[in-house]
């Protein structure tokens, strides 16, 4: 749904989702905690072209945030429970 191609690798619980140059690599976790409580941060250039090619592929997709940090960022959060962040520089400082 995020537009990566993946790669998973039977028998070793590991696997590469790549989009563009950003490639993230994943392996299989059996403690929820951890999933539901680490992030990964990708870097975008257009973060509001994101959130229109995600609207309608993900309809409880929440709104741009403007961070105090001076980022704008999405938030998704994926079937297992993991977050995936996408930010880009805010241009309103």
């Amino acid at each position: 749904m995020l537009g990566f191609r993946t790669q998973h690798f039977e028998g070793l619980s590991y696997g590469i989702a790549v989009r563009g140059e950003t490639a993230l690599y994943f392996w299989a976790c059996n403690d929820k905690h951890i999933a539901e409580n680490t992030s990964c941060y990708i870097r975008v250039q257009d973060i509001r072209g994101m959130l229109r090619e995600l609207s309608p592929k993900l309809p409880s997709l929440q709104a741009v945030v403007r961070t105090a940090w001076g980022m704008d960022e999405l938030y998704v959060i994926d079937p297992d429970g993991n977050l995936i962040k996408f930010g880009q520089e805010s241009s309103a400082q």
